[in-house]
């Protein structure tokens, strides 16, 4: 990491602590509840598509809890609760609206799940809270009926041999993606976004060609930083390229409940924040796959391989090359975990008034030891995962850049237009929001 990287094992001294008791409230506990169910998913949910489920889920929070507190604008109904418990009310949201995706889990565990949590909180389960969250989940789940995830058949991509363009990758480490994959989801490139106009609202320029300049040069670089073997990585990118191995998704979730858990007093502003983050997150990830489709260029495993056939004279190529990490099965002009991630830190510092936040990061790769960074700026954090890509050998360097350009873009659209607080007025304190690659 480079100087302007403060980044401080296990304990780093806070910057900004705002008011509020560090004590888990429902929204975080439904959070876990819905981190559970995708892990029990069966067949497993592609990573990419994981931030939808948990946006479905947080966007029926948020307005089962402005039905108690009109605070904020809600996002696909309005509700008004005259009486009954909140929190019966954030349960039972989360509730339907899980076993709506995940059906299979409703007996063995998301009912079971559900009315243990009532009875802990000495809910009753005709409590009024109960019908208003019921409510606020039938109206997100017929909203997003029609959205276009998870069709049946669905689509099968596997790219072409041309020069430039995406075909199925091998993988050399256990664990997914298998070898040879066709793509991922290819279906979330067209999914109905949650604050966009369309997928393709934020789609970057095309990327560079295999004879240009920029791509010369950033070949040459993940040529020599993101082998698996004989590279220039020094010790501590090997680390951040160990540690940002990880599921994006779950862990900025992860990382959403400590910072509620520590700095969220309000039950309506920890929904609200939960369900920015999860949204903005999704459609980074559905403008990434847009541009992945648009735009199927080679991953780097490829292109060096076929460095010698590429048309390059630059480009010297090497057969036997292999990246730090599996490469993921889809293709490379906008990389995903960027535009996860940038919009994930990019709301945080919106909503918190401030870039400048101290908060933790924990990565779910055993290999990372520790397991655990303690940030002081939300974009230094993304801009960790921009180099993490290319360290892993996974992803060019202007991928990774036009990922995060998609999630900046996306986390602002999402701050600016949905959610709003009723009334006017806001809490924009973001003045140095580190948006510069």
């Amino acid at each position: 990491m480079t100087v302007r990287r403060t980044l401080v094992i296990l304990g780093a001294l806070g910057i900004l602590t705002l008011p509020g008791a560090a004590v888990a409230d429902s929204v975080t506990d439904m959070n876990i509840t819905t981190t559970q169910a995708i892990a029990a998913a069966v067949p497993p949910r592609a990573g990419a598509a994981i931030p939808l489920d948990y946006a479905v889920v947080h966007t029926a929070i948020h307005d089962a809890v402005q039905a108690f507190e009109h605070r904020y604008q809600p996002y696909a109904i309005n509700l008004s609760a005259t009486s009954g418990s909140v929190d019966a009310a954030v349960a039972k949201a989360a509730h339907d609206v899980l076993v709506n995706r995940f059906p299979a889990q409703a007996a063995g565990f998301l009912d079971p799940a559900y009315n243990a949590y009532l009875v802990a909180h000495n809910i009753a389960p005709n409590d009024p809270g109960v019908a208003v969250g019921a409510q606020a989940a039938a109206a997100v789940i017929a909203l997003r009926s029609t959205d276009g995830s998870y069709p049946n058949p669905s689509p099968v991509f596997i790219g072409s041999t041309d020069v430039g363009m995406w075909r199925p990758t091998p993988s050399f480490l256990p664990g997914p993606p298998p070898s040879f994959s066709s793509m991922a989801v290819p279906w979330y490139a067209t999914v109905t976004p949650f604050t966009l106009t369309g997928p393709s609202q934020f789609r970057p320029a095309t990327p560079p060609g295999p004879t240009s300049g920029l791509y010369t040069k950033d070949y040459k670089e993940i040529k020599r930083l993101g082998s698996d073997v004989n590279s220039e990585r020094t010790p501590e990118q090997t680390y951040v390229a160990t540690f940002w191995a990880m599921n994006f998704g779950v862990q900025w979730n992860v990382a959403a409940r400590d910072i509620v858990a520590a700095h969220v007093s309000s039950i309506g502003d920890s929904a609200r924040l939960f369900a920015l983050v999860n949204m903005a997150m999704a459609d980074a990830a559905i403008g990434a796959w847009d541009c992945k489709v648009t735009y199927p260029f080679w991953r780097p495993i490829t292109a060096i391989q076929e460095g010698d056939n590429d048309g390059n004279k630059h480009t010297e190529g090497d057969v036997n090359w292999r990246p730090f990490i599996n490469t993921p099965n889809y293709p490379d002009p906008c990389s995903g975990a960027n535009g996860v991630s940038a919009a994930a830190s990019k709301v945080f510092a919106l909503v918190l008034g401030t870039d400048h936040f101290s908060f933790v990061m924990t990565s779910n790769n055993p290999a990372a030891v520790p397991p655990t960074h303690t940030y002081t700026r939300f974009s230094d954090a993304s801009r960790d995962v921009r180099d993490a890509r290319v360290w892993q050998g996974i992803h060019f360097r202007f991928a990774d850049v036009a990922g995060r350009k998609i999630g900046l873009a996306v986390a602002k659209q999402a701050f600016h237009n949905v959610l709003r607080p009723v009334g006017g007025g806001e809490d924009e304190g973001d003045n140095d929001d580190g948006d510069d690659d």
